[in-house]
Order: C-alpha cells, then structure tokens, then sequence
C-alpha cells in the first residue's frame, strides 16, 4: 500500500510540473471566405511540416467569417501552424489536376509567397507565456 502512495505522489508531482510549463496556443482566423465547411489547423515543428501528422491538430466552425482554436500543453520550442478551408467537408485539403489549392489556405506569420508555405517564414517561438496568433 505504501508503495501505491507513493507511486501516486510521484505521479502527482510530475503531472503539476509538466502542466506548469506547458503554454496554450490560441489561433483566430478573421477572413474566411465563408461559412461552409470547417477549418483545419495543423501545429508542427520543424519535422513535421507540411506532412501528415501534425504535433496536434484542431477544427472549428466558421461563424461570420470567423473561427477560433486553441492547442493546448505545448512545450517550450519553435512549431508553425498550418490550416486550410474544408469547404466540402470531406477531412483534406483539394487540388486542382495541375497541383494548385482549390481552398483556401495559410500558415502563422502569414507570410505569402509563390508556392506552398515554408517552415522558416511560418515559425514562432514558445517560452514560458501564452501566445495569440491572429
């Protein structure tokens, strides 16, 4: 039993340790082009960008051309989010047959080039505070 009450401390204390030093992201998009379908939000690091499998993902609805999500207990370090318009609801991103996006798109910084996003104009960095991106 004593064992038990320890293992139960142990777990405790890491589990308020950890939470202190996770930061929440919050993301608000003011400028889609309608209501119809959902927003996508991808979070990642360097690694995972432009991949299939962001460090965390999130959706929400369009109201009034707007949205907002927020990615919750994210650690210190440099990420990029990425996020599409699913107009037709169908959970991808759709091309055209020449590789051109048929939804809208965008990426933090909102930087906008030729092309697909890149990862070192969309980075940002967590510390130890809450970050706001709109």
């Amino acid at each position: 039993m004593k064992i038990l009450a320890v293992l139960i401390v142990l777990l405790t204390t890491f589990l308020s340790a950890y939470a202190q030093d996770a930061q929440t992201i919050t993301v608000t998009v003011s400028n889609a082009t309608s209501n119809t379908g959902t927003i996508k939000f991808g979070l990642h690091n360097k690694d995972t960008f432009m991949r299939k499998n962001p460090i965390q993902v999130a959706e929400s609805k369009i109201e009034d051309g707007k949205c907002k999500i927020v990615f919750e207990n994210v650690r210190a370090g440099e990420y990029a989010i990425t996020c599409f318009h699913d107009k037709n609801s169908n959970g991808k991103m759709d091309f055209q047959s020449n590789g051109m996006p048929l939804e809208d798109y965008g990426a933090s910084n909102n930087v906008m080039n030729f092309g697909p996003p890149q990862y070192d104009d969309a980075k940002f960095t967590i510390t130890d505070k809450d970050v706001s991106l709109d």
